[in-house]
């Protein structure tokens, strides 16, 4: 019986990608390849599917080898492989992700959902490691106080971003035009880049609400997978992310 539970979830899971992904890397593999797929706010104009910057099973407890397999190996491979053949024999081809996001109104929705899934799950794979880095520090830490007046406040605010975000989306934390802080939900595969988005920003750190980033091990209990998710955090990372990201509000 629990064999065959597990099968339908599996099928469940498998509905959501219209594209049939190569079977996910080894672990050594995956290793192997890390420092030449690895894909940052300074390499967005290469189109190429990266590899998980640690092994499938790095974040367990909190996020099980089996999603890291399906979601990366077959969701995210999907949305790649679905974006490479959208923007095939145009001019998009030839631009940077973020110059086709700041025009994303003109070009066809298969761009928005497919271009935004291939960048979205990659900035939020690198927002992450085992074991996470405990809190922020520095100027960061010192930022969230400022807007936030507290860390508990902020975490309280970006996991209810998540929470009540209806049907499959992303909460985040990004920067503004004025170098302040700011917490958003975004539908489907849309971003703060955009020029379509509610409030555009520069993101920092993001966390994926669609089920198919939870529900193998935390079924319908969303609520569960975010409190789950700030044990994994890379706040070193989006540290950086600040630091870059302020730098160019400066100028």
């Amino acid at each position: 019986m629990k064999f065959a539970l597990t099968v339908i979830v599996l099928a469940f899971l498998g509905l959501q990608c219209t594209t049939t992904a190569r079977t996910p890397q080894t672990n050594e593999n995956q290793k192997n390849n890390n420092t030449k797929n690895q894909f940052t706010m300074e390499t967005t104009n290469k189109f190429e599917f990266p590899a998980l910057p640690y092994s499938y099973d790095a974040l367990e407890p909190y996020i099980d080898k089996l999603t890291l397999e399906i979601h990366h190996g077959k969701h995210h491979k999907a949305y790649y492989d679905n974006f490479v053949a959208a923007i095939k024999g145009t001019e998009m081809e030839s631009m940077d992700i973020l110059d086709i996001f700041n025009k994303m109104s003109k070009f066809p929705m298969a761009v928005r959902n497919n271009g935004g899934g291939y960048y979205n799950h990659t900035f939020y794979w690198e927002g992450m490691r085992a074991p996470g880095s405990g809190l922020p520090t520095g100027k960061l830490s010192d930022a969230i106080k400022k807007e936030f007046n507290s860390f508990d406040e902020f975490k309280k605010q970006f996991s209810e971003a998540g929470k009540t975000r209806f049907g499959s989306g992303w909460a985040w934390l990004s920067l503004d035009e004025k170098g302040k802080l700011f917490i958003s939900s975004t539908p489907n595969q849309d971003n703060p880049l955009m020029d379509l988005a509610e409030k555009k920003g520069t993101p920092l750190l993001v966390m994926d609400v669609w089920e198919h980033a939870y529900y193998l091990k935390y079924q319908n209990k969303r609520p569960d997978y975010i409190e789950a998710f700030w044990n994994v955090v890379n706040w070193e990372e989006v540290a950086k992310r600040y630091e870059r990201a302020l730098s160019q509000v400066s100028k």
